[in-house]
């Protein structure tokens, strides 16, 4: 399956506010209908966090993320990869709660703390709700925690439910991160890695920094497959370039909220469709969600309890 591409819709996130776009689903009924949208569209898994419905403050109610997982299942065999970073302002007991309760096949797992800030983004945002811009500001002065102790916790919690960790990385030394706890022997493999690039914080967004990463990566833990997820402009430059390095990709309206300059995605699946037809002008083929599983070592939806 080497010439298939994995493709990720990231639905909602937890970076973008309601005020920055009116595309961005909040209720559980919208986060379900873009994510079986997306998965039609061509991904393979798509990357779920939940919200709050009355006024889409990121939220870790697990009800809410049952309902939208069960929701998605009913109407979709894609694979559903669960947060565990929720916000940057939850605690590691709130974003981790989720994984014994629901158990789902893939879950992102953060690769070490950084400095998350999105603090520019409330210059010139017109909020919907109260909330938006103290939230944004408040990242000047916050550290998106995730400790050795915490990244150990969060990796074992997974293996007693056999749910596949999506490795989060934000900048180069948390390949080091995995690379120790894989000769540990808390990581188990395959090991899957999303390199996360743009964020105020981490690795600058550049088709450079990717090669290094990978290379890197290769260097320190051998065999793994990757993905890349790029912030805001970079999105579709950067998912471009894995595509010709033999990566998967990742889109959608939590990493990036245009589908190009001045226009709006109206939903994560306008992106996956772009993002397809430039994977399949290169010959590429774009890998099922059953495709995915097997490249990625997952255990199936029967053994999911949602």
């Amino acid at each position: 399956m080497s010439n298939k591409v994995i493709i990720t819709a990231a639905i909602t996130g937890g970076v973008h506010t309601p005020g920055m776009t009116p595309y961005l689903p909040i209720t559980p009924e919208e986060i379900i209908n873009d994510a079986v949208k997306a998965s039609e569209a061509g991904a393979a898994v798509v990357h779920i966090h939940a919200r709050n419905p009355e006024d889409g403050r990121p939220s870790s109610d697990i009800n809410l993320l049952r309902e939208i997982t069960g929701g998605i299942k009913k109407k979709s065999d894609v694979v559903i990869c669960i947060t565990t970073g929720g916000s940057v302002a939850m605690s590691i007991e709130e974003r981790i709660a989720v994984i014994p309760e629901l158990k789902p096949e893939l879950a992102s797992c953060n690769a070490g703390s950084i400095n998350f800030v999105l603090a520019p983004a409330a210059r010139n945002l017109k909020p919907k709700y109260d909330w938006e811009k103290p939230y944004l500001e408040g990242t000047k002065d916050l550290i998106f925690s995730n400790t050795f102790k915490g990244i150990e916790y969060y990796v074992n919690t997974m293996n007693k439910v056999n749910t596949r960790p999506e490795f989060e990385v934000y900048d180069i030394g948390m390949i080091n991160n995995i690379a120790y706890f894989i000769k540990s022997g808390v990581i188990q493999r395959p090991v899957y890695i999303q390199f996360v690039m743009g964020i105020l914080g981490g690795i600058p967004a550049t088709i450079e920094n990717l090669a290094f990463m990978v290379k890197t990566a290769k260097e320190q833990i051998g065999e793994f497959n990757w993905s890349v997820a790029a912030a805001g402009k970079s999105q579709f430059p950067l998912t471009s370039a894995a595509l010709g390095m033999g990566g998967n990709v990742r889109v959608g309206l939590e990493d990036n909220i245009y589908l190009k300059p001045k226009v709006l995605a109206k939903s994560s699946a306008e992106q996956v469709i772009q993002i397809k037809e430039i994977a399949e002008r290169i010959g590429l083929e774009i890998a099922s969600p059953d495709e995915a599983r097997s490249i990625l070592g997952l255990k199936g939806s029967e053994k999911v309890n949602f």
